[in-house]
């Protein structure tokens, strides 16, 4: 790593990242964990630690996801006004979808760019039933801090650091992507009216 980070601030800017990005914010909270695996190879934090810490901010994070989604999320998502047609056109498939896939989206979206960050609050906007929820959130949560800090570490700090650039590329094009498609998709029900 080029800079060593002290674990009294590594620990908690991670826990922080993880948590926002799984209550539904966009923060690179993969990232930060690859950058935290590459920490944990340099020996400036502890892997057990690291995959404890951002497998409790994501269960935390993903909790309060759920109940927004579930206290308030749908009525925010149906209302009128900007991509009101974009979002309840997704909240009709996230229905049908969770329906069936709910507990594998839970456990598995974790390691789906996008998905971390929306899951958690669709399940709830969905009215998953809240047990299958936890159940599920808690396993996938583990599992992913287990196996991307696990790896992050074996490809060493520079490999990590690689990765974690890797991650913040994707995300800038994701995001990119994501802008021009609504704006496309604007721009023809704008012609349609």
């Amino acid at each position: 790593m080029l800079i060593p980070v002290p674990s009294q601030i590594g620990y908690p800017a991670l826990a922080a990242l993880i948590l926002g990005e799984s209550a539904g914010l966009p923060l690179p909270g993969e990232t930060a964990l690859i950058t935290a695996g590459g920490l944990a190879a340099g020996g400036h934090l502890a892997l057990p630690i690291v995959i404890l810490v951002a497998g409790c901010a994501a269960v935390v994070g993903d909790t309060v996801g759920y109940w927004l989604g579930r206290r308030g999320g749908r009525a925010f998502l149906l209302r009128d006004g900007f991509g009101a047609i974009h979002r309840r056109h997704a909240v009709e498939r996230a229905d049908t979808f969770f329906a069936r896939y709910g507990v594998a989206t839970v456990f598995f979206g974790r390691w789906v760019p996008g998905v971390r960050i929306v899951a958690a609050v669709m399940a709830g906007a969905t009215r998953m039933p809240w047990p299958r929820f936890a159940l599920a959130n808690a396993a996938g949560a583990f599992a992913w801090a287990a196996t991307v800090a696990t790896l992050a570490m074996l490809a060493g700090p520079n490999g990590s650091l690689a990765l974690a650039a890797g991650g913040l590329a994707l995300g800038g094009l994701t995001l990119a992507a994501g802008w021009w498609k609504h704006r496309r998709n604007m721009r023809v029900a704008t012609t349609q009216v």
